[in-house]
C-alpha cells in the first residue's frame, strides 16, 4: 500500500482538529523566509510575543501550524510540502501534552511512575500522549522532554491504547521550583512522627513504613541542585501506592509532613514541597487519612 504523501497526511489530520506543519529533513521546521528573519515581521500571533506576521509561508516553527486546508494546500506552502520529510503537530494546539521518552531508561520510569493512555513508538523510545495542555519544557529528567504549549511534535501515527487526562504527575516535572540550598530551612507546622496510634487502620507493621519513608526521604535530600520538587512528588506518590489495599486510616498526612521537611531542607519552597506530596498522595485510589 503506498504511504500517503506529508501533504496528505497534514490534511488528514487537519480535519480532526491537529495544527499541522512540514519539517524538513532533520525533524526541524523550515527556516523563516526573508521577510521574517530574526523575527523582524513581529511574529506571528499565537508566539510569546504577538505580532502581525501575515507571511503566507510556514515560517515561526511551531507558531505555522494550522488546521487549515486552504492554507495547508497553498502554492506558499507547496515547496515546503515537496521538500518535507516528515509531518509536525502543535500538541497545545490540539488539547494534548506529549511526554517524548527517549530512551529504554525512559520509557522504563513512565511505566513505573506515569498512567497509562496513548503510547506511540519512537526511533528511540515512545511518546505518551494526555488530554490536557501544560508549558512545555525540555530535559525535565533524563531522556525526557514534555511537549505541549508552544512546541511542536513530530507526528508518528496513531499509537496503540487510549488518551487519558494529563495528570499531575507530568505537571510537576515541569513547575519551576527554587533548587538553591536553604540557609534555615524548616517547615511551618511538624506533626509528631507516624506510629501506629495514629494509623489504626494501616496493615503494614511501623518497621515497614518507617524503612520506606527514610528511603524516601534519602532521595529527595539527594537533590541538592536541582529535581528536589519532582523527587518529592514521586516519593509521595510511591508511598500512597503501598496503603490501597489498606482498609485505613493510615495517616499518610503525617508522612507527608516529613517529605515536605526534606523537601524544604533542600531548598524547595514549602508551599510548593506541600502542592508536590499533596498531588503525590491523591494520585492513587488509597486513603490519605
Amino acid at each position: 500500500m503506498t504511504q500517503p504523501t506529508p501533504l496528505r497526511r497534514a490534511l488528514a489530520l487537519a480535519t480532526h482538529g491537529v495544527p499541522v506543519l512540514p519539517l524538513r529533513a532533520g525533524k526541524v521546521p523550515f527556516g523563516n523566509c526573508p521577510d521574517c528573519v530574526d523575527n523582524a515581521c513581529g511574529g506571528r500571533p499565537n508566539m510569546k510575543t504577538p505580532g502581525a506576521c501575515a507571511c503566507p509561508r510556514p515560517c515561526h516553527g511551531w507558531a505555522a501550524a494550522t488546521t487549515d486546508p486552504v492554507v495547508l494546500a497553498s502554492l506558499p506552502w507547496a515547496t515546503a510540502w515537496r521538500r518535507a520529510a516528515a509531518v509536525a503537530y502543535h500538541p497545545g494546539g490540539a488539547e494534548l501534552t506529549v511526554v517524548d521518552l527517549d530512551n529504554a531508561d525512559a520509557v522504563d520510569w513512565a511505566r513505573a511512575t506515569l498512567p497509562t493512555t496513548l503510547t506511540v513508538p519512537t526511533t528511540r523510545g515512545e511518546h505518551w500522549i494526555y488530554r490536557g495542555v501544560m508549558r512545555s519544557a525540555n530535559n525535565v529528567r533524563p531522556g525526557v522532554d514534555v511537549k505541549s504549549h508552544m512546541q511542536y511534535a513530530r507526528w508518528l501515527g496513531h499509537g496503540t491504547g487510549h488518551t487519558t487526562v494529563l495528570p499531575a504527575a507530568v505537571r510537576a516535572l515541569v513547575v519551576k521550583e527554587d533548587t538553591t540550598l536553604a540557609r534555615a530551612g524548616v517547615v511551618s507546622s511538624i506533626r509528631a512522627p507516624w506510629d501506629r496510634s495514629v494509623a489504626t487502620g494501616c496493615r503494614h507493621t511501623e518497621r515497614y513504613v518507617r524503612t520506606g519513608l527514610e528511603r524516601g526521604l534519602a532521595l529527595v535530600r539527594a537533590r541538592t541542585q536541582s529535581g528536589a520538587g519532582s523527587q518529592t512528588f514521586g516519593v509521595a506518590r510511591f508511598l500512597a501506592v503501598q496503603h490501597t489495599a489498606c482498609p485505613g486510616p493510615c495517616a499518610l498526612d503525617v508522612l507527608g509532613e516529613e517529605i515536605v521537611a526534606a523537601a524544604v531542607a533542600v531548598g524547595v519552597p514549602e508551599t510548593y514541597a506541600r502542592r508536590a506530596v499533596t498531588n503525590g498522595l491523591e494520585t492513587t485510589s488509597g486513603r490519605a487519612a
